[in-house]
């Protein structure tokens, strides 16, 4: 069973795979601050928790956004499951070709996805990860990463907004009945989703303008499941598909040598 860890800047996603199905998903906060034996114990109680015989694991592969949690991660797994991380960069066998401007500088978060998404889906495809920040990564239909964008997720404005206002509060992330609003709170709420999901519908249609194709929208991350059902096009939510991707990568890399 292989071990994928997927680290972001708020929460670290693991998943438990076993032939290509993802058995059990697991989510904990990520602790910049914490040391190897910190995440060691805390990895420890959550497969206690959810009955996981850590006997099982034959591999692990890991991609970070946090340089600082990288290394401590990799040093917890192998100091609780005897296991090397292959960690996910530029260095690997991806099957994808990168055309930017600095190759290498293309985020393994992203990479992961890509992978994840051309394992299933037919290019062209925009791929759209929503957590801290929103990614927006563009596969032409060659099937290379071309580029993309990135912008502010939801909870960053949220925050941003709160912290620079004297009378707005914090609020849920979650669509209002109405986008035109009558109150405070609810006027907060339709500005965050429906204004989201409304940036998401024109980065769609201005990249496939530049694209001169449509294209496949695939939609991943913590925030996805409350901005994509408010979307006008069309988006398919996939909420394990950097995990596919880190099964594909791991697979190209190791599992078949």
């Amino acid at each position: 069973m292989l071990l994928a860890i997927d680290v972001g800047n708020s929460h670290i996603v693991l998943g438990c795979i076993e032939n290509g199905a993802i058995l059990h998903v697991m989510r904990m906060a990520t602790n910049r601050s914490g040391l190897a034996i910190d995440y060691a114990v805390k990895l420890r109680e959550i497969f206690r928790m959810e009955d996981i015989d850590e006997g099982r694991f034959d591999g692990a592969i890991l991609s970070s956004v946090v340089p600082e949690v990288t290394d401590v991660l990799v040093a917890a797994v192998k100091r609780l499951l005897g296991l090397d991380c292959l960690i996910v960069g530029s260095n690997l066998d991806t099957g994808l070709e990168v055309c930017l401007d600095v190759p290498g500088q293309l985020a393994p978060d992203i990479l992961a996805g890509d992978v994840g998404a051309l394992a299933e889906h037919r290019p062209p495809l925009i791929v759209l990860d929503m957590g801290t920040a929103t990614t927006i990564a563009v596969i032409d239909s060659a099937g290379r990463h071309i580029g993309g964008a990135i912008l502010p997720g939801a909870g960053i404005s949220l925050a941003a907004l709160t912290a620079g206002t004297s009378l707005l509060p914090s609020v849920s992330i979650e669509a209002p009945a109405r986008c035109i609003s009558a109150n405070t709170v609810d006027c907060m709420k339709s500005g965050l989703v429906f204004g989201t999901a409304a940036l998401i519908d024109g980065m769609i249609d201005r990249m496939e303008g530049e694209l001169g194709e449509k294209a496949t929208v695939i939609a991943t991350g913590g925030l996805a499941h409350s901005i994509v059902p408010n979307c006008r096009r069309k988006v398919l939510l996939e909420p394990d598909l950097l995990l596919k991707g880190l099964w594909v990568l791991y697979q190209r890399n190791i599992g078949q040598k």
